[in-house]
């Protein structure tokens, strides 16, 4: 196998040779470094790093290495680049957020370009459908019948799940760590805030710096019931606050995966989630806290936090007795690091 390149525009290396960041790029980015021995960073500088060798994608050998391409706009780039080098270049994209969300055209037409000409892994069955539909939508046959496209759901590690203790007032978790308009925070905010005035919660907020600092989140943390933060320093302090909430409510319109939705509820908390297709493939059928407008959110979301452990036995009940067991079995990440590497080896050998 070829020696792994990890490309992500936005990561950051610390001073000390780690990946910073808690956010979903940050973390999915320690998790591919993490797929073979002696992998490459593609970023400015170059040293050796904790576990890695961070590296300009200039200085990568092109014969020898295979450069994963989380920004899947510049994969074309990156191939041109790995050429001037070599005869060899081996490139594939790794879709790991929703497709084609830009507003002008040329970069779709670029995405769906990158798409069809690079092996793309996504990182559920509805990105992988979503990946395909816009090769198809925006390239001609010829070249959409050549895409090649692989998935699996990103998953968790189940062994990180910490043993719950109840709080005194039940905690509700937005559970997204950005306030931007697909999230539909307001939907959120005017169901907890219902929910407040006669029934006793506390929710937590944990926020990219980015929208920490808005002014919808500085409002919001004025609410003395209301706790709006940052994301936890640690992975370890990230599942023991899971351990000890209530419930989360989901108001996301689109989402490609949702791994903070699977985390929680694996974790114990009681998830509920818009009736949508992107949360219906992370749950059992029938699953009973799928709302579709918010008043039924309202109503879910209130038994969840006055009836949470009459809520579990249902939530048990549709998954052979254990729900939280069924969530670890369906979204293990070693099924995802398993389905990558067969990918990467069937791809590039």
């Amino acid at each position: 196998m070829r020696r792994l390149a990890i490309k992500w525009d936005s990561v950051i290396v610390e001073a000390d040779g780690t990946v910073g960041g808690h956010d979903a790029g940050a973390t999915l980015v320690r998790r591919l470094l993490h797929l073979t021995e002696n992998p490459i960073l593609i970023g400015p500088g170059q040293r050796r790093c904790q576990g890695f060798e961070l590296m300009p994608v200039d200085f990568v050998d092109t014969n020898s290495t295979l450069v994963i391409n989380l920004d899947v706009l510049d994969s074309t780039r990156v191939w041109r680049t790995l050429r001037e080098h070599g005869d060899q270049p081996a490139v594939m994209n790794f879709q790991w957020g929703p497709t084609t969300t830009y507003a002008d055209e040329v970069p779709q037409l670029i995405e769906a370009l990158s798409f069809a000409l690079f092996p793309t892994f996504a990182n559920s069955e509805r990105t992988a459908l979503a990946v395909r539909e816009t090769v198809r939508r925006w390239t001609v046959p010829a070249v959409a019948e050549k895409s090649r496209v692989g998935w699996s759901n990103l998953g968790f590690t189940v062994d990180h799940v910490q043993p719950r203790h109840q709080t005194a007032v039940p905690v509700v978790l937005y559970p997204a760590i950005y306030l931007s308009e697909r999230k539909r925070p307001r939907i959120f905010i005017d169901t907890v805030e219902r929910i407040h005035r006669t029934t006793p919660i506390r929710v937590a907020m944990r926020l990219h710096e980015s929208h920490l600092v808005s002014e919808l989140a500085m409002t919001l943390s004025q609410k003395e019931w209301f706790w709006v933060g940052p994301l936890t320093a640690t992975r370890l302090s990230y599942w023991e606050a899971l351990a000890s909430t209530t419930a989360f409510l989901a108001t996301a319109a689109e989402e490609s995966y949702g791994l903070e939705y699977v985390e929680a509820m694996a974790a114990g908390v009681i998830g509920v989630l818009p009736e949508t297709g992107w949360a219906r493939a992370l749950v059992p059928a029938n699953y009973p806290f799928l709302w579709r407008t918010p008043e039924e959110a309202e109503k879910m979301l209130l038994r969840a936090v006055t009836e949470p452990d009459a809520c579990r036995a249902e939530l048990d009940a549709l998954a052979d007795g254990n729900f939280t067991a069924w969530m670890a079995a369906k979204h293990n990440d070693s099924s995802f690091e398993d389905a990558l590497l067969h990918k990467i080896t069937e791809w590039f050998g």
